[in-house]
């Protein structure tokens, strides 16, 4: 069949991408036009077209700032922690919801484990002082009556690290887990039943059936989450954290935030910006490679 003839008979499909391709176009492409800001002294007046070139200068003050390589280490090392304590989460969760064979409870124990996703970063933070607050927060008056010294969970940095972990698993791990549980329904149910009429257990059919058949899952989540590696998002640290543990709190987004929108230095912000998009591709790209060399799984 000629490319004419299959667009012909199957153009539906082809229709089906316009508004995908179209959002892409103009909320992902388009915007690129504004990169270029990052090489000029941006003028809101004059715009983005009438602002003088500036070449590289926005780039040097940039890495000149000790306030860059604060939060640029505190980006990486955020997501580094949340990639081991947040990325096997979900997957743990979702191997224990697999095996579970009352429905009900299952249905009723994804249901509870899904809420959280769906909640307001906003709320979740007033949630976190109510909960883990040095003076009045409901653990720490638990902790008090009991004749112990309050934890300083959200005031001192390693505590606040701690809580910003925890508080993170819980709020994504639940969601994280139906794509999981969708590559666990295509694993064939034939191989478990072989296995167990050959005396296998069940951690040995998961060891042996069930990890070997999510592995494609998982390579391409880790390649996913490593080109999230320079980048965070806004919410999370800004809501729970405060100037007491700023030294561990303060990210490149937040950076974004106080260079861009409170001081007015859209060029500078613009130029961070770039440089979390540019690393990013290059982590995802090195991640994909590396995955392909040793796995021979690959996304890209």
């Amino acid at each position: 069949m000629s490319k004419a003839a299959y667009l012909r008979r199957y153009w539906q499909l082809y229709a089906l991408l316009v508004l995908p391709l179209a959002y892409f176009i103009i909320f992902k492409y388009g915007p690129m036009y504004g990169i270029q800001i990052a090489f000029k002294e941006f003028n809101f007046f004059q715009g983005i077209g009438g602002s003088e070139w500036i070449g590289l200068e926005a780039f040097r003050e940039v890495f000149g700032m000790r306030d860059f390589y604060l939060t640029l280490r505190n980006t990486l090392m955020l997501n580094f922690l949340d990639l081991l304590v947040s990325f096997p989460a979900p997957l743990v969760l979702a191997i224990m919801l697999y095996e579970l064979k009352t429905v009900w409870f299952k249905k009723l124990s994804q249901t509870i484990l899904y809420i959280p996703h769906f909640i307001s970063w906003v709320i979740i933070g007033g949630i976190v002082y109510q909960v883990f607050g040095t003076q009045s927060g409901m653990l720490n008056n638990l902790v008090t009556a009991l004749g112990f010294e309050a934890i300083p969970f959200l005031t001192d940095k390693n505590y606040w690290l701690l809580t910003y972990l925890l508080v993170g698993v819980w709020q994504s791990a639940g969601w994280g887990t139906i794509i999981y549980l969708a590559a666990l329904t295509g694993i064939n149910k034939e191989l478990f039943e072989a296995a167990e009429v050959d005396g296998a257990g069940r951690l040995k059919r998961i060891w042996h059936i069930t990890l070997p058949g999510l592995k494609p899952t998982v390579v391409t989540l880790l390649i996913i989450n490593l080109g999230h590696m320079i980048s965070i998002g806004f919410e999370r640290p800004y809501v729970i954290g405060n100037t007491a543990v700023r030294e561990y709190s303060d990210v490149l987004s937040t950076f974004v935030y106080r260079i861009g929108l409170e001081s007015g230095q859209y060029t500078l912000a613009t130029v961070v910006g770039l440089f979390q998009a540019v690393v990013g591709l290059v982590f995802v790209l090195g991640a994909n490679f590396t995955s392909k060399k040793l796995t021979g799984e690959s996304i890209l």
